[in-house]
């Protein structure tokens, strides 16, 4: 592991316990929560209940990434964003992050408080981003995607899964050191439901420990998501509670050091029983 991370104050020590990023969609169209915090009010009383939950990290998202999602303006994200993000900062000591692939929406949160980069392509759908992320020096996710929300889930064919996204990442670590990103501040998430069907999620949850010697902590995100929908029947992503909670025991288990989840309260007791057995 590259080190500990110093963020606002708070040290995440990786491998120490099990970190929790609580998921802030503002967004009308998100697969499991869309609609629901897309006001200033619901969205400032949600980020406080995941604090008071056990959150770790705020992760606020304008654009949806779910399969099919359309790609809404830059000006309609940074309308979404920004003013939560200004509305949270005075009001939760914790880091934020901001979902987001676009390099303007990165850097003008990150100005309002935002603590985080959360990018779904690693930095590729926009070549401004890992320079300017170096710029403002601030921490950065690198996940795992082929093609675009739109796309993906047409380009699910692997020669070698875990080592195609192993590749990956290890190419998008260079390139973020290459732009000036201290290694330490890189987490690494393989991009879970991000053009990868229902077997391949399951062995990248059973194989998590390959992308150790990327040396970078690992962030994976099962939150309510569609493969636990389909071994529980059960088509409403708010009730995936104890699917989310055995597929997070899995991550944990095999070396995930942050889980980015909608369910916080829940999750934390999973994640400090988890962290008593496994850790």
């Amino acid at each position: 592991m590259s080190g500990n991370l110093s963020i606002r104050g708070r040290c995440f020590e990786w491998r120490q316990r099990t970190y929790l990023m609580g998921v802030l969609n503002v967004t009308p169209d998100s697969f499991s929560d869309g609609g629901d915090f897309n006001s200033i009010s619901a969205a400032l009383a949600q980020a406080q209940a995941m604090v008071a939950a056990g959150a770790d990290i705020i992760d606020v998202g304008g654009q949806s990434t779910r399969p099919g999602a359309e790609q809404i303006t830059l000006a309609e994200e940074l309308e979404r964003v920004i003013p939560i993000v200004q509305a949270l900062r005075p009001e939760i000591t914790i880091p934020i992050s901001v979902d987001t692939t676009r390099t303007a929406v990165a850097k003008t949160a990150i100005e309002a408080g935002a603590d985080i980069v959360n990018d779904i392509s690693g930095g590729t759908f926009d070549s401004e981003m890992l320079p300017t992320v170096a710029s403002l020096g601030v921490p950065i996710v690198l996940m795992h995607i082929r093609g675009t929300p739109q796309t993906m889930q047409q380009m699910t064919k692997y020669e070698d899964l875990l080592g195609d996204i192993t590749t990956f990442l290890a190419r998008r670590i260079v390139a973020a050191t290459k732009a000036g990103i201290d290694q330490k501040k890189i987490i690494l998430d393989p991009g879970i439901g991000f053009a990868k069907n229902y077997e391949q999620n399951l062995e990248i949850l059973r194989n998590l420990r390959s992308l150790t010697p990327l040396n970078c902590p690992i962030l994976v995100g099962v939150s309510r998501k569609s493969f636990i929908g389909r071994i529980l029947n059960q088509p409403n992503p708010k009730a995936r509670v104890w699917g989310t909670a055995a597929a997070c025991c899995a991550a944990i288990a095999n070396g995930a050091d942050i889980l980015r989840i909608h369910d916080v309260k829940e999750m934390r007791e999973v994640s400090l029983v988890a962290d008593a057995l496994f850790r």
